[in-house]
């Protein structure tokens, strides 16, 4: 699709007050030092420009943010992935989301040196996913499979294995295994992780000799938890400090993604089944060790949990000072409201053997029999009925339009989270201490 100008091709023109204030922005950040270098006027008067320019892009988007997205997609007949539609802004609408140059040279930098470009990403999509139109059709195309699915499937469907740099993924009597198997880093993801999972969950999702999935952390070889199954530690706090963690790349594809997928299923063509346009499936979590941040978060979205009985749960939210993802969205549905800001604003800890734990975790379990655990449950998840009652106990428990409304607001608060002071210097203490 060639994409064209929006202030040129609608019946509305993009005002000119955003490029004024977008090249006011532009001026002040070529003449001024780096971010880290600038005295408190400077950050004053940068953060006073960028303000204005975000309260006109906000304005804006509040009014035509549907329309803007029609053009994009030409009236929702093109899916764009998130990467592709930022794109597509950015060119069809200059001003109103950062350029391709001006996110190369972000990324170029560690976090605490940034500019901040990717709150304007998040104000964007915040408008996208407030509506009810656009967004659900934006959550659509992400639903959707990864050319490098695709492309994949046919290998995996021959040999049932496949590996990729942070994955493993084998098919063994209709169950679907993928393994986590960042050895060196306690499986904490990075945006090389979220792509992997993406493509294994797609894959398994849309073979048809696989009837339920199994998601499991494997042995590790960082020197405290060397030999041992982790599931995973969350977020690589290392790659955020150092600038690769991206609004975009990871921390919203992470949700709308693979996640989503494991809920909703793989979105395949609406019009080659009256049953369902998606393929879903069951899910079996085992966990080892712990399940920290992003870890338990994916703990929320599966069918079953077993955890072995030294493993704990943890969403160190106010530690790292960024959202949990959709944590904030399921675990109160989970837990209750108490316990899900125990966790969440204080930190708290929940160990597979505590009472609390039993909202978390299906069973808890000695070490040894986590795998024999794990197996009982994917051949109980297996019968036929099984799918059809989870998309209905989903359609009770994580309404679709639910969850659009908070996605559209995790956008820009976790952009916002992204450059706050006290995230990058709880980053940056971080980096200096990891081995």
């Amino acid at each position: 699709m060639t994409v064209v100008r929006v202030a040129e091709q609608t019946g509305f023109r993009v005002p000119q007050g955003i490029g004024e204030a977008a090249a006011r922005v532009a001026e002040l950040v070529a003449a001024l030092p780096e971010p880290a270098e600038r005295t408190p006027a400077q950050r004053a008067e940068i953060a006073a420009a960028h303000d204005v320019a975000r309260t006109e892009r906000a304005r804006f988007l509040d009014r035509h943010a549907e329309a803007v997205y029609d053009e994009l997609t030409d009236s929702r007949s093109v899916f764009l992935r998130l990467p592709e539609l930022v794109e597509a802004a950015a060119d069809a609408c200059p001003g109103l989301v950062p350029t391709a140059a001006q996110l190369a040279s972000e990324r170029a930098n560690r976090q605490a040196g940034k500019e901040g470009y990717e709150i304007d990403q998040g104000i964007f999509l915040r408008a996208v996913l407030r509506s009810p139109v656009a967004g659900a059709h934006l959550l659509d195309a992400m639903l959707r499979p990864t050319p490098r699915a695709l492309e994949l499937l046919p290998e995996f469907r021959t040999t049932g294995r496949l590996e990729l740099r942070s994955v493993r993924l084998e098919r063994r009597d209709g169950v679907a295994h993928l393994t986590m198997c960042r050895q060196d880093c306690l499986n904490a993801e990075d945006e090389a992780q979220v792509e992997d999972m993406e493509t294994a969950v797609d894959i398994a999702l849309l073979d048809p000799d696989v009837s339920v999935g199994v998601l499991r952390g494997g042995k590790m070889t960082h020197p405290r938890y060397r030999g041992r199954r982790v599931f995973s530690a969350g977020i690589n706090l290392k790659s955020l400090h150092a600038g690769d963690i991206s609004l975009v790349g990871f921390l919203l594809r992470r949700e709308i993604g693979y996640i989503h997928k494991l809920v909703r299923g793989v979105l395949v063509d609406e019009a080659a089944s009256w049953r369902s346009p998606t393929i879903e499936k069951p899910w079996v979590g085992a966990v080892d060790t712990f399940a920290i941040g992003g870890g338990a978060q994916l703990l929320l979205v599966l069918d079953h949990v077993a955890a072995a009985s030294d493993a704990y749960f943890s969403l160190p939210a106010a530690r790292e000072g960024i959202v949990p993802g959709a944590g904030n969205f399921r675990l109160g549905r989970a837990l209750g409201p108490r316990g899900s800001r125990q966790i969440i604003l204080q930190g708290r800890r929940v160990f597979a053997t505590e009472p609390d734990a039993r909202f978390l975790f299906d069973e808890a379990v000695e070490p040894e029999e986590l795998d024999a655990a794990a197996a009982r449950a994917a051949d109980r998840l297996s019968a036929p009925a099984v799918v059809p009652n989870r998309r209905m106990l989903r359609v009770a428990e994580d309404p679709p339009e639910d969850f659009r409304r908070y996605m559209a607001e995790f956008a820009l608060q976790q952009a916002l989270r992204l450059y706050g002071e006290d995230v990058i210097n709880k980053v940056g203490r971080f980096a200096g201490r990891a081995g």
